[in-house]
């Protein structure tokens, strides 16, 4: 195998749909990037079931290395329950598999609090962080915009250098595969004035509002919940309780509006007749709110990459989570954020004193 390949483990036995939908999603990424041949998958869950979807897609046959793994953890598994136990599952193998540095990344739609849990605990925290954190593109803006948003729920609370990290990881992760070079960057906050909100909030306000020059982002002080999806910041800061709201408000609201048009087409007829004129128009609104085009919650901070896709995840959805892991195996991303704590790691003594 050559070493230039970027090699992916799967936990393909983790997603309500598995192992289907993973096999799918597989598929269609190779579909889609037939150019590239550098990716390489280590597939890991039962191999029986496994061997049999291989014949189906023979596109991903010639892509990948099955491994079997006995077990799978369950979506109603709790993680102080089954932490000690997961050794033999395909979720644990596939992290373990990036810890030993045969793959560089691992995609799962499994349970989500046990993979952050075991990937927090097999690949451990980058040198200069202080936790990880979990962030994803959501839509902003006109045309292709996106907004980077973390932490969506790693953190229930955050202290100010917590956030501080944040902030350096988002704005990182915005450059390398969000191509948005010197992101602008805000913190998310229940008004834009100074004063307002928790101590935190302010004390991490003033130090980044005192060493604009410095960062290696456009820091633009608090913003408000309106603001994210305006393309005017293309970093959100917040503690993991907010973002997991917000994240979960911004697909309620997506699959709000899909059903409020499609029920405003269907009870007149002369919308019906407009709609095949605008149907450009719906299938780039489709693509913009689709919770699916950004499918793949990355764990930033950790000492290898770690993406979770939605556990009711079509093949649509783990493709695009795959282009994530894939879109980080090529970046110098951990060396980044290694560079950045040392440039500011002045900067984070400040938020102590």
């Amino acid at each position: 195998m050559s070493d230039t390949r970027k090699i992916i483990a799967i936990d393909a036995m983790g997603g309500d749909k598995a192992p289907k939908a993973v096999f799918g999603g597989l598929n269609q990424f190779l579909f889609q990037h037939s150019a590239d041949n550098s990716v390489f998958f280590r597939i890991f869950g039962d191999e029986i079931r496994l061997r049999k979807f291989l014949s189906k897609y023979p596109r991903v046959a010639r892509n990948c290395e099955v491994v079997h793994s006995p077990n799978a953890i369950k979506p109603t598994d709790k993680v102080s329950e089954v932490i000690r136990q997961a050794q033999d599952t395909s979720m644990y193998m596939a992290i373990k598999d990036v810890r030993e540095g045969r793959s560089c990344a691992i995609v799962s739609a499994g349970n989500t609090g046990v993979l952050m849990a075991l990937s927090k605990l097999a690949l451990k925290t980058v040198e200069g962080i202080s936790r990880p954190a979990i962030t994803t593109m959501l839509p902003a803006g006109g045309g292709d915009q996106r907004v980077i948003m973390l932490d969506l729920g790693a953190n229930i609370e955050c202290s100010a250098e917590c956030l501080f990290d944040f902030a350096l990881m988002g704005s990182v992760y915005a450059d390398k595969i969000g191509k948005m070079p010197r992101p602008k960057l805000g913190v998310l906050n229940i008004g834009e004035e100074e004063t307002k909100g928790l101590d935190t909030l302010q004390r991490l306000n003033k130090v980044l509002s005192e060493n604009k020059d410095k960062l290696p982002y456009e820091y633009i002080g608090f913003i408000e919940g309106n603001d994210i999806g305006t393309g005017n910041v293309q970093v959100v800061v917040t503690d993991g309780w907010t973002g997991n709201i917000v994240l979960k408000t911004v697909e309620g609201t997506a699959k709000l509006i899909k059903r409020v048009v499609v029920d405003s087409f269907k009870k007149s007829p002369l919308a019906i007749v407009l709609s095949f004129l605008l149907v450009h128009v719906f299938k780039r609104l489709k693509s913009k709110i689709d919770p699916r085009s950004y499918a793949g919650a990355v764990f930033l901070g950790l000492n290898g990459f770690s993406v979770k896709t939605h556990g009711n995840s079509d093949a649509l959805a783990f493709s695009n989570a795959i282009k994530y892991a894939a879109d980080l195996a090529v970046q110098d991303f951990n060396e980044q954020i290694l560079a950045g704590v040392k440039q500011l790691s002045g900067i984070k003594k400040k938020l102590k004193e």
